[in-house]
């Protein structure tokens, strides 16, 4: 069994020596004394559990950059879903390969995604040594003609991913309640259910897609997928924008899961009054994800909690609006608990995804609190090391193969667009 001690890293603020053996945490003490296999000094560094970001397009960041300065429906029919039409498993598999090395340098260890050619994607996360959530995505533009296609091919894609191992789960993806008709909600619900796989949707991303819901349903988003039955636990929802608090009881009578993409929602302009502490008050799980490198053009989850903390705080005029310590839950033990997986925080035991900090460096000088430093101060540049499953995937800030990955994505975009 591979095993690797970090000695003398900083623990919440205590010096400790951290021992990982096989994939999970074995042992947090004191000059520990173990032959292992790697030894990695840690002075200088802090340790924190690995990022989770909870709702991300991985292959988009082929398309950073294009499609600026408009709105959300006009982006995606005249910019995103014409460029995708384009898209080979060359491309997804290396602008995958991309998203990975940026998460990876920035401290992100898990990612739940939602995008094209799965199997692509997966080979390209196995490679990169990451953790993720795939599902199979059900996009029909209400096209009932497709509807045999898609459930074969999700079928199809369910049996291929027992091959996966642990690292990589499958998943349903149900785009949004806009982009689906109700046929294939239902059945992508019922699917997930039967066979104990998680649903990954957009949920009132705009006031516009509120506007429409009510218009032709008599129902919000939030309604009309309570009216379908397909509201539950394994339910991840993106974006949750425009809730009112009756839509907020419900999302909270099915224990659904919320994510917030702040720079996403800024950048496009979907709005910035996400109803956070009313979410957490009411029982929810709340945690962040960055979005696709399309909308908000990086995977930087450190930007993301800091973003998101400053904007909650202007909008309600309430500086103790989302504080550190529940930031760093956000967007790391809530997303574990959102995936079911044993990580998001650093204890014996639990799987060894950790990111090394590097303290030794202006940003953290003078080092009074840490998570403020980590936070409001830094950036991901200080993200040293990161350790996944047990497997160093980042050490001193060199990623393996960094630069075959952005030689080919320069090379394959022009050929996209």
């Amino acid at each position: 069994m591979y095993s690797i001690l970090i000695k003398n890293t900083q623990l919440e603020g205590r010096e400790i020596d951290l021992l990982i053996k096989g994939d999970r945490i074995a042992k947090i003490g004191h000059n520990i004394e173990f032959q292992a296999d790697r030894v990695i000094d840690g002075k200088g560094k802090s340790i924190i559990p690995g990022f989770i970001n909870m709702h991300t397009h991985s292959a988009m960041t082929l398309m950073r950059g294009i499609g600026e300065d408009m709105h959300l429906m006009e982006w995606l029919e005249e910019k995103i879903w014409p460029v995708e039409k384009r898209l080979d498993d060359e491309m997804i598999y290396w602008g995958t390969r991309l998203a990975c090395l940026e998460m990876i340098k920035s401290g992100t260890t898990t990612f739940n995604d939602q995008y094209w050619r799965v199997p692509v994607a997966v080979k390209a996360v196995k490679e990169a040594g990451l953790r993720s959530v795939q599902p199979y995505v059900i996009l029909d533009l209400m096209d009932k003609s497709r509807s045999e296609e898609i459930k074969r091919e999700c079928a199809e894609m369910y049996e291929q991913s027992k091959e996966w191992g642990d690292v990589n789960r499958f998943a349903v993806g149900i785009h949004s309640p806009y982009s689906v008709s109700e046929e294939m909600i239902v059945w992508a619900s019922r699917f997930a259910r039967e066979r104990g796989l998680l649903v990954h949707l957009h949920l009132s991303e705009t006031e516009g897609e509120n506007i429409r819901s009510i218009k032709k349903h008599g129902l919000t988003p939030t309604e009309y997928l309570e009216k379908l039955g397909v509201l539950g636990p394994e339910v991840i929802a993106a974006h949750c924008l425009w809730m009112s608090d009756s839509d907020i009881e419900i999302l909270s009578k099915y224990d659904v899961k919320i994510v917030h993409n702040i720079n996403s929602n800024l950048k496009i302009a979907s709005g910035y009054k996400f109803r956070y502490n009313e979410f957490r008050d009411a029982g929810l799980t709340v945690t962040l994800g960055t979005d696709g490198c399309a909308s908000s053009n990086n995977l930087d989850m450190i930007e993301t909690m800091k973003i998101s903390a400053l904007v909650q705080k202007a909008w309600r005029d309430d500086p103790t609006s989302m504080p550190l310590d529940e930031l760093m839950k956000l967007a790391t033990l809530n997303g574990a608990r959102a995936l079911g997986i044993e990580a998001g925080e650093i204890r014996e035991g639990l799987l060894a995804d950790l990111s090394l900090i590097n303290t030794d460096i202006f940003e953290f000088t003078p080092n009074i609190n840490f998570l403020a430093n980590l936070i409001y101060s830094a950036n991901s540049s200080c993200v040293d090391t990161v350790i996944c499953n047990g497997k160093i995937v980042m050490e001193n800030r060199v990623v393996k193969g960094e630069r075959e990955i952005i030689d080919n994505v320069n090379r394959l975009y022009k050929k996209l667009l």
